[in-house]
């Protein structure tokens, strides 16, 4: 299967993702340093050692794009291309010890997603897609659900705002189950392959969480926006927090309603 015109930059993502997974099942278990980036955020040295070998190998390919990285932020490139990278999502279980955390590559070519990789190493997965070729997992292509009800859906939900009970209540009424992996970007991800019948986070998300995984969704099939139902394209190089929906899109707009919802008497 051929990957169009981003077959090397996507055979390169795979590579380094496979690398830098490599390094973070190695030293699982064993992390020296833990710093807190905020009340709820965490980096371990494990991050930096991640990054520092991605970038490394995308400045030596490609010396020419800018890089947007998690924990070295925003530097160089002039032409339209941007890799957006996060080389541990899913810290805070990784400093636990707890197996579910993902390495996410990720290039922008004029402002729109060309490029996803999402690396689960604990499961030797490799969820890929391009902006022109399929989305696939380990080579063969990936669908997004097709069940008919939404009363039938498990969702990956992150909420906040305002009547944050009642509004979770609804939601809970609505569909079948919510779950948090504690990975965003494998969440996003197992939507294109109906794991998760559908993601929901209002705030909170990074570039680095949602360029990758975005786009393997959205080249599964999702529709995906942002938290408010607008193009999620405008999210892609946002240096500040957002939310984004990503689900089939027989029940994207339903979805997209709950979460603004108050209760069932709004």
């Amino acid at each position: 299967m051929t990957a169009g015109r981003f077959e090397a930059e996507l055979a390169l993502a795979r590579d380094l993702a496979d690398r830098a997974g490599t390094l973070l099942v190695e030293r699982l278990g064993r992390v020296e340093s833990i710093r807190h980036k905020s009340p709820k955020d965490v980096v371990t040295e494990v991050d930096h050692l991640s990054e520092e070998l991605i970038l490394g190998a995308i400045r030596e390919a490609y010396p020419d794009d800018g890089i947007m990285a998690e924990e070295s932020g925003v530097s160089g490139g002039r032409n339209g291309r941007v890799w957006v990278i996060d080389p541990l999502d899913g810290t805070i279980n990784y400093a636990n010890a707890i197996p579910i955390f993902c390495v996410a590559i990720g290039l922008v070519v004029d402002g729109r997603p060309s490029v996803g990789v999402v690396r689960d190493p604990i499961r030797s997965e490799t969820f890929a897609a391009t902006a022109d070729g399929p989305a696939t997992l380990d080579g063969r292509p990936i669908r997004v659900s097709a069940k008919a009800l939404l009363s039938d859906y498990v969702i990956s939900l992150t909420l906040d705002g305002p009547a944050l009970p009642e509004r979770l209540a609804w939601i809970d009424e609505a569909i079948r189950v919510t779950r948090r992996i504690g990975s965003a970007a494998l969440a996003l991800a197992y939507v294109g392959c109906a794991r998760f019948d559908a993601f929901a986070q209002t705030d909170g998300l990074s570039a680095w969480d949602a360029v990758a995984a975005g786009l393997i969704a959205e080249r599964a099939g999702a529709t995906v926006t942002e938290a408010g139902g607008g193009p999620w394209l405008d999210l892609v190089l946002r240096t500040t927090s957002f939310g984004v929906v990503a689900a089939p899109p027989a029940h994207h707009a339903e979805l997209l309603e709950l979460i603004r919802l108050p209760g069932p008497s709004a």
